[in-house]
């Protein structure tokens, strides 16, 4: 158990910019449920839902002292009675997508948590990772090798685990698909990348940044594309001599959508999880139809994706590249790093001496 009472943990007070953060001290989460289990954290990753929580979610409420962060990694300290998977001392990532585990919805039934009425997501709604301790529910923690470093760890849950069910659960890629992705840089973006080149998919890349390109060739990226290009879709079309890809990874929205679907070939799949540039978009039903796509939604995991993925981690795969490791004195910092989209690859914050 933890000698002291309080702990360091990022929080705000008002929604904006990285200026609002403030590092508080805060009571160290105590383990009430039989099947919860305190992770003293070694690091914690940053997701672009930091930044829209920071920035203001429609709806939702601000909490002064509670924690910001869904990403982390650390060392399990204390366990509920009933917890057998895990032990004091066991290294831990940490699924941040927290449900009812009582619950009986046909959702939980499925084993498809994400769609729970109670799924609730670290650093959102509930006390999250950009502290020295967080508490979680049993299901929520894998444990993983001593080989692999903690920046890495941290890095790799949520993002690995939404690009997963985009591109498995939800489009069902296949060998061979030319496959076209958004915003290489961001962490799903990556691992997606890493995912369907492990499907043995064609990779369509794209942004802005040509040092960004050559970093995605060197993962197994097979074509380069600016994005500021007004006709990239058209530019697709040519190159596959008209026919198009099979599936689009687009986390972009407004500003990407209409060349997402110029791209999107017949039979054609676009999978979304986010809207970076704006929520709002525009079709024409006629080429839906026409063409026979299927537009989906997608958001996190559950927990048989998220043993899946934890399986490959373990064996050496789907490692995320890490952009930076920030003190947590300095997250604001961090934060900013990740809103100027200069990045490759994911943003951490050291949250204690290694171990």
């Amino acid at each position: 158990m933890s000698l002291f009472h309080t702990m360091k943990a990022l929080t705000f007070s008002a929604h904006g910019g990285p200026d609002q953060l403030v590092v508080r001290d805060v009571p160290v989460p105590s383990v009430h449920a039989t099947d919860g289990v305190r992770v003293r954290l070694q690091a914690a990753a940053l997701n672009r839902l930091d930044l829209w929580v920071l920035q203001g979610i429609p709806g939702s409420r601000i909490k002064p002292g509670m924690a910001l962060g869904s990403d982390g990694a650390g060392i399990v300290e204390a366990v509920g009675s009933k917890v057998t998977s895990v032990k004091v001392g066991d290294r831990v990532i940490i699924n941040p997508g927290v449900v009812d585990r009582s619950c009986r919805c046909e959702y939980c039934r499925d084993g498809d948590q994400p769609l729970c009425l109670s799924y609730g997501i670290l650093g959102e709604h509930l006390p999250g990772t950009l502290a020295e301790y967080v508490v979680v529910p049993e299901a929520n923690v894998r444990t993983f090798p001593d080989w692999l470093p903690w920046d890495v760890a941290a890095a790799f849950p949520l993002a690995t685990l939404t690009a997963w069910r985009m591109i498995v659960t939800r489009a069902k890629v296949r060998a061979g698909e030319n496959v076209l992705i958004w915003g290489i840089g961001g962490g799903v973006a990556l691992a997606a990348l890493q995912i369907c080149k492990h499907i043995g998919a064609t990779c369509w890349v794209t942004s802005s940044s040509p040092d960004k390109l050559d970093r995605a060739s060197l993962l197994g990226a097979d074509h380069r594309l600016d994005h500021r290009e007004p006709d990239l879709g058209k530019t697709i079309r040519h190159l596959t001599d008209k026919r198009g890809v099979d599936v689009v990874i687009d986390s972009v929205g407004e500003a990407t959508w209409p060349q997402s679907l110029i791209a999107l070939g017949r039979r054609g799949r676009l999978v979304t999880c986010g809207g970076t540039s704006g929520p709002i978009v525009q079709l024409d039903v006629r080429r839906m139809f026409w063409n026979q796509w299927t537009l989906m939604g997608s958001t996190m995991g559950n927990d048989a994706e998220f043993d899946a993925i934890t399986d490959f981690f373990n064996h050496g795969s789907l490692q995320p590249p890490v952009d930076s490791v920030w003190p947590l004195e300095k997250a604001a910092d961090a934060y900013a790093r990740l809103q100027s989209g200069q990045q490759f690859g994911k943003v951490v914050v050291q949250l204690a001496p290694w171990e």
